[in-house]
């Protein structure tokens, strides 16, 4: 009975601690408000909420339960395209608030070349990400 509370209070407290950690990071930043700003779909900011609630808690109980899905790999297609787009919104979003293109550009010298750079990190992540896909899945 102890080892149950116990187990309970350290998991409530983990889960909290992430949960503020996580609020945090996107309040002090403004990562939403920026994606809905560059993204222009002020209109569906109440969408962006809820889709953010609900995936942080469908997806903490997935990770709890151990839920795995059988989907077809027609379907499983748009569903990374969704993912993928989303995640790289977020990190766009992400850099832009705290200014580090910019910074990075004019630490290496190529000031008046930012496009080189953006393009080079997006090269970069693709080439990456196919050889992780490519390479690593199903071996």
């Amino acid at each position: 009975m102890i080892n149950s509370i116990l187990f309970f209070i350290i998991g409530l407290s983990g889960g909290l601690i992430v949960g503020c950690g996580l609020v945090a990071f996107l309040s002090v930043l403004g990562i939403i408000p920026r994606l809905v700003q560059i993204s222009k779909t002020a209109k569906m900011v109440y969408l962006y909420e809820w889709a953010f609630v609900l995936g942080s808690i469908l997806g903490g109980w997935a990770q709890l339960r151990d839920v795995t899905f059988h989907l077809t790999v027609l379907l499983l297609i748009p569903i990374g395209l969704g993912c993928g787009v989303f995640v790289g919104m977020l990190a766009a979003a992400l850099t832009e608030v705290i200014n580090v293109i910019p910074i990075l550009t004019k630490r290496i010298g190529i000031d008046g070349h930012l496009i080189i750079a953006l393009m080079a990190i997006v090269f970069g992540k693709v080439c990456g990400s196919l050889f992780h896909w490519i390479y690593f899945v199903d071996h």
